[in-house]
């Protein structure tokens, strides 16, 4: 069974940008997934230090929570990263999140050796759901590099986004079913992709 991680980067687990994560991750699952959802403010971790440690060595010289997460983002088929914008760009507790996966950046670029097995290199997915408060052209661009650039340096391909702007005139996504299905279809579309072309029998994640 092919495994999609859901990425929370709002501080409020249960709102809007809580509430699209969690179709997307339903659809993924009817997909055919096993999923699982990871808070980012519920994390216990540090931001990078640049102690170059990961240089060397598969893990950060941080020992918390980030630590143990770095193998199931190694063997996952797909991700689903949500979150709102915030001064035009992400929350800080997920810039810094993303910053951890120098551990990856080292392994790919530095030393040359993976961390993502070569088989699921080929296959993995990524989705990103973001919303905005103002309704701005190009409002999404600086956030949409940043999460480009963490889906390549974890081996994930940006397969698709849902983008949300205008949410300080909508204020309740439940009254826009339209984006809640949206949402739905878009897990559902990335979680049958994965499970096709996840290898018989599974691959650990």
């Amino acid at each position: 069974m092919a495994t999609v991680i859901g990425v929370l980067g709002s501080p409020i687990a249960e709102g809007n940008t809580g509430r699209l994560l969690d179709r997307a991750m339903a659809g993924a699952k009817d997909a055919g997934c096993e999923t699982r959802l990871i808070i980012v403010t519920a994390l216990d971790f540090q931001s990078c230090q640049e102690m170059y440690f990961c240089r060397d060595h598969e893990s950060c010289i941080f020992n918390d929570d980030l630590n143990t997460l770095y193998p199931e983002f190694a063997t996952a088929e797909g991700l689903i990263l949500a979150t709102p914008l915030m001064t035009m760009g992400i929350p800080g507790p997920l810039k810094s999140f993303i910053d951890r996966f120098q551990v990856f950046f080292m392994a790919k670029y530095f030393r040359k050796q993976p961390l993502v097995p070569a088989h699921l290199r080929a296959i993995r997915k990524g989705l990103f759901i973001g919303i905005s408060g103002m309704n701005k052209p190009g409002g999404f661009d600086g956030t949409k590099q940043t999460i480009r650039a963490f889906f390549d340096i974890i081996d994930c391909h940006y397969q698709d986004e849902l983008l949300v702007p205008g949410m300080d005139m909508i204020r309740d996504i439940g009254i826009r079913p339209d984006l809640l299905d949206a949402a739905y279809k878009k897990g559902y579309d990335l979680g049958g992709m994965v499970s096709r072309n996840s290898p018989p029998g599974g691959t650990g994640g």
